[in-house]
């Protein structure tokens, strides 16, 4: 299945020139954007996703999007992608602006896309050597500015993962450049706090809720980027040390177990996996929780 496009209400080639060369998410990367996974030609949680776009709209200091105009969009995209689609993204700029950083008044860019998607059940990241700025003017929002996930995600993937985990510049576990982390210690399922710059990642909100309904130990805390250290901690059947896990979290993966940390083959955790089975058998319930 090709990617299907839509922008500002009309469906374009996905290399057709659509866009002005002074749209400011072009120039300045002044724009929003929300991915969903999608099943059987319908977008999973897109509530949730459109209302952080709202919250990244506000933070940025851009209007709040249109939904009805974006929903609108959404059923029009997924109708022409068919049940293969795997992947929605929408995306807001803050439309014609100057070269520089200001802004003028004028009317956002909306575009709207749909695409495969095969994530695969397990993860394998890599430590990135950059930080994330938790003090940041656009801390926890998703923004189009992407250039450092680009960067780390490419430098991972240089180093045999698929994902780059980052510290904060106060050194504590953050997230990575597409997904929230969890790490498996002590009997917990343990995820950084929003505090910590990190995304507030929707899988991660449900995974949350969901674990909270179910019994299953899933909570926030604080967390030193050296507790990575453990996750690959040899003992004598080359695994990781017992009772340690990594996972990830994101709107088209899931729940991924890593399998593999710095090119060190670690076990998947028990807490890991029963996180990964509960998302799963959560998700079928309801297409937007």
């Amino acid at each position: 299945m090709s990617i299907v496009v839509w922008v500002d209400g009309s469906f374009v080639e996905p290399r057709e020139r659509a866009l002005s060369a002074l749209d400011h998410g072009v120039t300045v990367g002044d724009g929003i954007f929300e991915t969903c996974a999608v099943y059987g030609g319908q977008a999973f949680a897109l509530t949730r996703h459109l209302r952080r776009l709202g919250r990244s709209a506000a933070g940025m200091g851009l209007p709040e999007p249109d939904e009805e105009r974006i929903r609108d969009g959404v059923a029009q995209v997924l109708a022409a992608a068919g049940a293969s689609a795997g992947r929605l993204r929408v995306t807001v700029t803050g439309g014609f602006g100057p070269l520089g950083s200001g802004r003028e008044d004028g009317a956002e860019t909306v575009v709207i896309a749909a695409g495969p998607a095969s994530p695969g059940p397990t993860s394998r990241a890599v430590r990135s050597p950059w930080v994330r700025n938790e003090r940041s003017a656009v801390a926890g929002l998703k923004t189009t500015s992407y250039a450092e996930n680009v960067v780390a995600l490419a430098d991972a993937v240089a180093r045999g993962g698929d994902e780059a985990i980052l510290a904060n510049t106060v050194g504590e576990l953050c997230e990575g450049t597409g997904a929230n982390v969890l790490v498996e210690v002590g009997g917990e399922l343990l995820t950084p706090p929003l505090s910590s710059g990190c995304l507030a990642g929707i899988t991660r909100e449900l995974l949350l809720e969901w674990a909270a309904e179910d019994g299953l130990p899933v909570r926030e805390a604080r967390l030193p980027f050296g507790i990575l250290d453990q996750v690959v901690n040899p003992v004598p059947d080359g695994g990781a040390a017992p009772g340690v896990g990594l996972a990830l979290a994101g709107s088209v993966r899931n729940i991924q177990p890593v399998v593999s940390l710095d090119g060190v083959p670690v076990a998947a955790g028990a807490l890991s996996l029963a996180a990964r089975e509960l998302f799963d058998r959560r998700r079928r319930e309801r297409m937007d929780p």
